[in-house]
């Protein structure tokens, strides 16, 4: 027997995988907590959390209210205190311009023109169309009044110089053209035209060849049944040109019937495109976007340092993005829409970490000496929109702004394998999360009250948390294991906590990259991808909830450690890294594109140092207005003309800086 004691607690020392609390204190993660704040953000109760939806703001009053319980301090300070609870709670919010619904407006008209002969122009016929079963326009739609005598057809109405495919050989200039939804090689999400045929960069091919407007034939029988009618907005501004879908059966008349349907679609395959219709539209698109409240939910832990030192005037922001997906649509990865995507891992589970700390930091003594600020970032999924708002409308100076430090999808733990992003932002970072990531981190204490046997027990912990499961090593007095551990499943490697990825850029798929792009130092902790990203399945039954208070334990001491150093990190400039995505293109510019809704050029964030972009001129705040030779309105027009680029070869770009237009030229390097 005391032979077993003394091995026992040795190992322990060295392991840490199964070291839980099941009574947590307030500095120690609790598993339970995790687990009931993921369990009513993922339920179908919030309806996937679409930013602007009544779930999205059902989700953001949930925070709201447990950071007041926690007692963090709101956003907006009332003039004199509130009575309702519900005011309150608004208080924590920090609003921002989201567009959640587009509705028709009342002009909206759509006329074929059939013309006559030459012997005959009494024969010209008109058709009026009913909107909503013979057509609608797009969400993204411009609305304009155009007259056109003529259509142009242009297969699936693709651009895309890298795979040297055009349907646009004709230009349609100062016609309508028609288009079939789709790509040649049957809507292959993993095929070579799975992003040049999306419809937002097929607007984008037919504005630069001069269109007037776009019509899309509907790949539905039934035209309610086609997503394109549904009006959906993805707030990235309007396609800057009038983009309507048609029914089939429409297309049929158009184009010569049941068999001259069929013909052209073996035309759009074959490429024997650009082929004119005998026919005119005059057609009118008035689309109304509503904007729907959005908020991020700020809570704010006021820092303990003394006055004049001004450590307390420094913040340390961390956050999570709360919104998901809705019920599919634009950025889901399910095969159809209408089911609810939940969002467990993505990012219910980052928002349960940041409420946890929020509880660990807001509850422990003394508390830190920095003001932390807790932000629950909405418009994530839409393009960093919540982000964007905040750190171009700060509560708190970003000058002050010491780090940013981003949880996003931090549930799925396997193999204790983490993610930490932006480590290249500051000089700090890399040491301090090594220094976390030891074994020196487990302690052993042997307690206070010796066993019946007059054999010491041992409370072993792995970061203020005790195990729960497996062989008994602390017997509490009712005879029940206090502290346990598995022998059959301890780590084979007992070298570190987590086996960590230590990526550089500070820059990538999630609100952090807002942040950095205002050089500010960030970290970004995430668990990685898997089969269920994007898609219904992606459920609260899934979770780590184990492997997450391990990582929100990891997060809370890196946090301890900057708040503890009377310096702040020293911000630099990290090295790009891939983002484990690959955007396709050929050539590289260095910009960092801003993706909130604009419609008059795209606004940089930022730009690489030492990039083709930097080299030019550019700067984080011009907008983009021209690139070579391609007007640009939004994102899909630059991303547009940046895939027509070729790398060596000099352009022009044209951007509004402090309201002057300024030219400049461009080198794109290869991308590598």
């Amino acid at each position: 027997m005391r032979r077993k004691f003394f091995f026992i607690p040795a190992i322990i020392v060295l392991t840490f995988a199964f070291a839980f609390a099941q009574q947590p204190s307030a500095g120690s993660t609790s598993v339970d907590r995790l687990k009931q704040t993921v369990s009513y953000l993922a339920s179908d109760a919030l309806e996937g959390r679409r930013t602007g939806t009544p779930g999205a703001n059902d989700a953001a009053r949930y925070i709201a209210g447990e950071f007041n319980r926690l007692g963090l301090r709101a956003a907006v300070q009332p003039a004199r205190p509130t009575r309702a609870q519900v005011e309150s709670l608004t208080r924590y919010f920090q609003p921002f311009p989201y567009v959640a619904h587009v509705e028709l407006g009342k002009n909206n008209a759509l006329t074929i023109t059939t013309h006559g002969v030459l012997d005959a122009p009494q024969m010209t016929s008109h058709q009026t169309l009913r909107i909503g079963t013979d057509w609608m326009p797009l969400g993204f739609s411009s609305n304009a009044k155009i007259e056109s005598d003529a259509l142009i057809f242009a297969g699936y109405g693709i651009s895309a110089s890298e795979l040297k495919y055009d349907d646009y050989a004709v230009s349609p200039r100062d016609r309508v053209a028609i288009i079939f939804d789709g790509t040649p090689d049957g809507d292959n999400p993993h095929g070579q035209f799975a992003r040049p045929g999306e419809l937002r960069f097929k607007a984008a091919a037919a504005r630069a060849a001069g269109a007037r407007a776009l019509v899309v034939i509907s790949g539905d029988n039934n035209l309610n049944d086609d997503r394109l009618s549904h009006l959906s907005y993805d707030n990235a501004g309007e396609a800057g040109l009038p983009v309507v879908v048609i029914s089939r059966s429409v297309a049929a008349t158009l184009l010569g019937g049941a068999e001259g349907l069929s013909a052209y679609e073996k035309s759009a395959k074959a490429r024997t495109n650009n082929l004119p219709i005998p026919k005119g539209v005059s057609l009118t698109v008035d689309v109304i976007r509503r904007e729907s409240p959005s908020f991020n939910v700020v809570g704010i832990l006021p820092g303990s340092d003394p006055i004049l030192s001004k450590l307390n005037e420094e913040t340390i922001v961390i956050g999570a993005h709360y919104d998901h997906l809705g019920r599919g649509g634009e950025g889901s990865l399910a095969p159809r829409e209408g089911d609810i995507h939940h969002g467990a891992d993505d990012n219910a589970s980052g928002v349960a970490g940041l409420i946890e700390l929020a509880r660990m930091l807001s509850t422990q003594n003394p508390k830190p000496r920095r003001t932390i600020v807790f932000i629950a970032f909405s418009g994530e999924e839409e393009g960093l929109l919540g982000s964007d708002y905040y750190v171009n409308h700060p509560i708190f100076p970003l000058a002050k702004t010491v780090t940013m430090i981003n949880m996003d999808m931090i549930g799925r733990l396997q193999d204790s394998k983490l993610i930490v992003g932006g480590v290249g932002t500051a000089s700090d970072w890399r040491s301090m999360i090594q220094s976390e990531n030891t074994v020196e981190k487990m302690q052993a204490a042997a307690a206070k009250n010796p066993s019946a046997s007059g054999s010491p027990n041992y409370q072993v912990s792995l970061n203020g948390q005790a195990s729960s499961t497996g062989f008994p090593i602390v017997i509490g007095a009712n005879g029940q294991p206090v502290v346990t551990a598995e022998l059959s499943k301890l780590p084979l490697s007992l070298s570190a906590p987590f086996a960590l990825t230590l990526n550089e850029d500070g820059f990538g798929p999630s609100d952090h990259s807002s942040f950095y792009s205002k050089q500010v130092p960030v970290l970004f902790f995430w668990t990685g991808t898997h089969d269920d990203y994007h898609k219904p399945s992606d459920t609260a039954d899934k979770i780590n909830y184990e492997g997450e208070a391990r990582i929100v334990s990891f997060v809370e001491r890196i946090v301890s450690d900057i708040d503890k150093s009377d310096k702040r990190p020293t911000y630099t400039v990290a090295k790009s890294e891939p983002q484990g995505r690959s955007n396709g293109f050929r050539v590289y510019l260095g910009t960092i594109p801003n993706y909130a809704d604009s419609n008059d050029g795209l606004k940089l964030d930022g730009v690489r140092d030492d990039s083709p972009a930097a080299k030019a001129g550019l700067k984080a705040g011009d907008r983009v207005v021209k690139l070579a030779g391609r007007d640009v309105k939004n994102v899909y027009d630059y991303t547009y003309a940046l895939g027509e680029m070729k790398a060596g070869q000099e352009y022009e770009v044209e951007v509004m800086r402090d309201g002057q237009r300024l030219t400049m030229k461009i080198k794109p390097e290869a991308r590598k």
